[in-house]
Formats: C-alpha cells, sequence, structure tokens
C-alpha cells in the first residue's frame, strides 16, 4: 500500500492523506520514460490514469499500467471520454478494477469527467451530478472536475464528494486561472478539499491557486507538453509548495495606497 502519511500539513482525501498538493497525470507525453522521469520530478503522491486509455489496445499506450511503480502512486481513474452519466458510470466501475489490477485493492477514488462538448471540452453539470450520486451511493470516492460554479460545488459536496475540482480555464489551454473570482467562492465555501484542474499553463498560476487557498492542483499538459517535461514538473512542485506555504503565512492586505516600509518614529533629524 502507498504509504503518504509524513510530518505535517496532510491533505485528506477520502482514506487517504497526502502531503504533496501537486496531482499529475500520464496522457500527452512523447513517450513514458519521459513520464516516469516528470512523475519523479513532480514529487506527486497522486497520479490520474484515462480508464480508456490503459485499456487501449493502440500501441502507444500497451504498458501504460505496468510501467508506473504503483507502490509509489495512488492511482486516480479518470472517465476521460465519456459524454453521459450512464457511461461514466460503467467507466468507473472498470476503473475500480483497473486499481485492483495495479494492488490497490481498497482505491475507491474516481475522477469523474462527464464532458459531451468535443469542442471546448467544458463538463456538463447535470451529468456530473447525476453520476456522483449514483457512485457516491456505490461507495465510491469521488472526485468531481467541473465547471467553476459555487451552487453546483456545494451540490456535489452535499450529496457526498470527496472534492470538488473546478477548471481554472478550458482543458489544455493554458489560460491559466480565467475563473478566478468563482474559485475563490467554492473555495470560501467548501467544506471538502477544492482542487484546481484544468488550464493552468505555468508554474506561476499553479502558486497562485495554492495562495487563494486551493487544497491542491491537478496539472497534466502543462507538464506533459513543455519543452523539458522533467524540468517543468519539478518547477509546478516547487511553486505549489510555495504557494501553499504563502497562503499558511498569510498574505499581506492590499492597499489603495502606499505604505512606508520604514519607520517614521525615531528617525533622525537633520
Amino acid at each position: 500500500m502507498v504509504q503518504m502519511h509524513k510530518a505535517n500539513d496532510l491533505l485528506t482525501i477520502g482514506d487517504q492523506r497526502f502531503q504533496n498538493r501537486l496531482f499529475t497525470g500520464t496522457g500527452k507525453y512523447a513517450n513514458k520514460l519521459e513520464m516516469k522521469e516528470s512523475l519523479a520530478k513532480s514529487g506527486c503522491e497522486m497520479v490520474t490514469v484515462a480508464i480508456r486509455r490503459a485499456q487501449s489496445i493502440n500501441s502507444s499506450d500497451q504498458g501504460l499500467i505496468e510501467s508506473i511503480d504503483w507502490a509509489k502512486f495512488w492511482m486516480l481513474p479518470n472517465t476521460a471520454g465519456c459524454t453521459t452519466a450512464e457511461e461514466a458510470i460503467r467507466v468507473a466501475r472498470l476503473g475500480r478494477e483497473l486499481a485492483k489490477v495495479a494492488g490497490q485493492i481498497d482505491n475507491t477514488f474516481i475522477k469523474l469527467e462527464v464532458i459531451p462538448d468535443k469542442s471546448h471540452l467544458l463538463p456538463d453539470p447535470f451529468g456530473t451530478l447525476q453520476a456522483a450520486e449514483k457512485l457516491v451511493t456505490e461507495g465510491f470516492t469521488v472526485l468531481p472536475y467541473i465547471n467553476a460554479d459555487p451552487l453546483l460545488a456545494k451540490r456535489l459536496e452535499e450529496v457526498g464528494c470527496a472534492t470538488v475540482m473546478p477548471l481554472g480555464s478550458p482543458i489544455g489551454s493554458g489560460q491559466g486561472l480565467k475563473n478566478a473570482a468563482n474559485i475563490a467562492l467554492i473555495i470560501e465555501n467548501s467544506k471538502v478539499p477544492v482542487v484546481v484542474d484544468a488550464g493552468i499553463g505555468v508554474p506561476s498560476e499553479a502558486a497562485q491557486a495554492m495562495e487563494m487557498g486551493a487544497d491542491a492542483v491537478l496539472v497534466n499538459s502543462a507538464i506533459a507538453l513543455a519543452g523539458n517535461s522533467p524540468q517543468m514538473a519539478e518547477a509546478m512542485n516547487k511553486a505549489v509548495q510555495a504557494g501553499r506555504q504563502a497562503f499558511l503565512a498569510g498574505r499581506l492586505p492590499a492597499r489603495n495606497e502606499a505604505v512606508p516600509s520604514s519607520p517614521e518614529k525615531g528617525v533622525i533629524n537633520s
């Protein structure tokens, strides 16, 4: 079983605890070696895998599960490619079996994606809620990928989802936190961890999400499609750590006017 219990500031999702708050994926890498090096450099403890890709007969996808040491990473199967709630439920059940094949017998985690929109890859709020309700009753630890909709996030929390995962901007766009105002509302009102997923392009955007109070970020494309994937993975890791530390430290309040940084009392008069 994966051991992720370290000293302090642990993130609890379902029955698992994580210290590293950067989650990564397995898609879009040039090759499996680059993927493995990037996972190591990222310091991540949870890795998402598209269930349909893992079961693909495509030669580039074969051996994906076997190429990762699942004693070191917690698997987060995802329902990428599903367009309806019914389809996502069926694929989620396959994901639970996939985790067992990887040796994680008790892994009930599922990243829920219901995306009928092939042009912009925006998640279906109605299908996501419908699938989430069913999967929760079946004992899944559900991490739903959603638009940055505070009302939907609260509803998913109420039906028993373990996290909510609002998008910063469309998948793979690298546009950053275009939905920052709504993400801030979700963070403010959520009683479950908030994971910013999709749209992060550079480490500064990952740090920004963490500084806002997000509990974690999931980054795939920005790492896999970088000129040097392992180097970008390491940079994302450092950015997430810095953003989390800054959030815990408490930032200087923003002001509309300048305030002297040097003391005004006790100065030497010329």
